[in-house]
């Protein structure tokens, strides 16, 4: 355990009454989310996800009696205002959640580290903040990048397996960079023949894509890959479908599962859709089981949407947090734990939110399933579903702790392909 050895020595030679603390009035927190800015169609269902969450969570008792209340901060603000308000809301809350942005997790990371407030990363997928340093405060309560990208190449290879020429169109920031880092290093280790006929990064909150869709267009590749999302994502795929794009080549989208409801017809059958997790409002293990199915309904009947993914990674960060606190209460026979018993309990941590279970591993990083399926298109929904899916184990989607991704990626081969199992669901 590379934390607090020397903490619990000490605290082994206290009496248990020392170790104490009181219980609070309530538990704040806080939590950064887009609501504003075209990201916002991705961040506001997670703030109205949450808040769904916390009502139910308050109204069964709190944990261990303690009502949590949230205070949520506008990643929309931008960096500046961002990081003042998580300072002045860290000053006050015990718990706080951040961020959506990868950009924005990799300044509040070490600011959550340097005020010493324990921080669950609940949606940023930058692999780089437990590669590149160590944290004691800072936990991500779901997958990061490889392994959403690694999931992305073994279904692509699956499915598609004759394709032979690739082309790019992602978010100018660190996701869209480090997310195309990891797949074409994946590829040039798994499908070496591979040509990548194009590479195109817009600037994050491009309106047109225009110039990206021509060159496309002329370059004819056999599969075109996007990690973007939230309104960038829909706006790339609603005009790339009107220009006629999506016809004679494949998409790979790796996080449009969140995107499915609101892009309706403009998503034909066909393409491939990641859901970073195994998140999916018709996931085809958790469908029929009443408190999936409660929350779905709940949350469509306040919200007059589907739940997306952003919603399920805010449910395992407060399941996560929850489960510590249960966990800490337990372990120390206290009826409210200290930071230090606190951060013990994320250790290991295994919790359960809508999804398949998670394990956070000594770096603390989570490690999560992955789903993907195919885009189809029926006369059930007014949207896209998922048919074809398959659901991946999250442990051989990562790299050995303290191994660095890319360099984990590049020393694969082949071979690898042989190791790798998945759930299939056809439909």
């Amino acid at each position: 355990m590379k934390r607090f050895l020397a903490t619990t020595a000490l605290c082994a030679m206290l009496p248990v009454a020392s170790l104490a603390q009181d219980k609070p009035s309530e538990l704040r927190v806080g939590m950064t989310t887009f609501l504003t800015g075209s990201a916002s169609v991705f961040g506001v269902p997670a703030r109205e996800g949450m808040e769904i969450l916390v009502r139910r969570l308050n109204e069964d008792g709190g944990i261990n009696g303690v009502p949590v209340r949230v205070t949520y901060i506008d990643e929309g603000a931008g960096a500046e205002a961002l990081s003042s308000e998580f300072r002045r809301v860290a000053g006050e809350a015990e718990v706080m959640m951040s961020a959506i942005s990868s950009g924005n997790c990799q300044t509040l990371a070490p600011l959550a580290e340097d005020l010493q407030v324990p921080n669950l990363m609940w949606d940023c997928g930058t692999q780089r903040i437990f590669e590149e340093a160590e944290y004691d405060y800072v936990f991500r309560t779901q997958a990061n990048a490889t392994a959403e990208m690694m999931a992305t190449v073994l279904y692509l290879l699956e499915v598609k397996p004759d394709f032979r020429t690739i082309a790019v169109v992602n978010q100018d920031y660190a996701w869209g960079r480090d997310s195309w880092d990891i797949v074409s290093n994946a590829l040039r280790v798994l499908k070496p023949d591979v040509e990548v006929v194009g590479e195109f990064f817009p600037a994050f909150g491009a309106p047109d894509y225009s110039a990206e869709i021509s060159r496309l267009q002329a370059l004819r590749p056999d599969v075109i890959l996007s990690t973007s999302w939230g309104g960038d994502l829909d706006t790339f795929v609603q005009q790339a479908f009107q220009r006629g794009l999506m016809n004679n080549t494949t998409f790979v989208l790796p996080l449009a599962e969140s995107s499915l409801e609101r892009l309706g017809s403009s998503l034909p059958a066909g393409h491939i859709v990641g859901a970073r997790g195994d998140h999916y409002f018709l996931h085809p293990e958790r469908r029929d089981d009443e408190d999936f199915q409660a929350f779905i309904t709940e949350f469509r009947e306040t919200t007059g949407s589907l739940p997306i993914y952003s919603v399920f990674h805010a449910a395992q960060a407060l399941e996560a947090m929850k489960t510590a606190y249960e966990k800490a209460i337990a372990e120390n026979g206290v009826d409210w734990p200290n930071e230090e018993q606190l951060l013990a309990a994320f250790e290991g941590l295994e919790f359960q939110a809508f999804g398949r279970p998670i394990t956070l591993r000594e770096d603390n990083q989570g490690v999560e399933a992955q789903l993907l399926g195919i885009s189809a298109q029926t006369a059930e929904y007014p949207f896209a579903t998922l048919e074809n899916i398959r659901i991946y184990d999250g442990a051989q989607l990562l790299p050995p702790v303290g191994e660095v991704s890319l360099d984990w990626i590049r020393g694969l081969d082949a071979s690898y392909l042989d190791g790798i199992a998945a759930d299939s669901f056809e439909n």
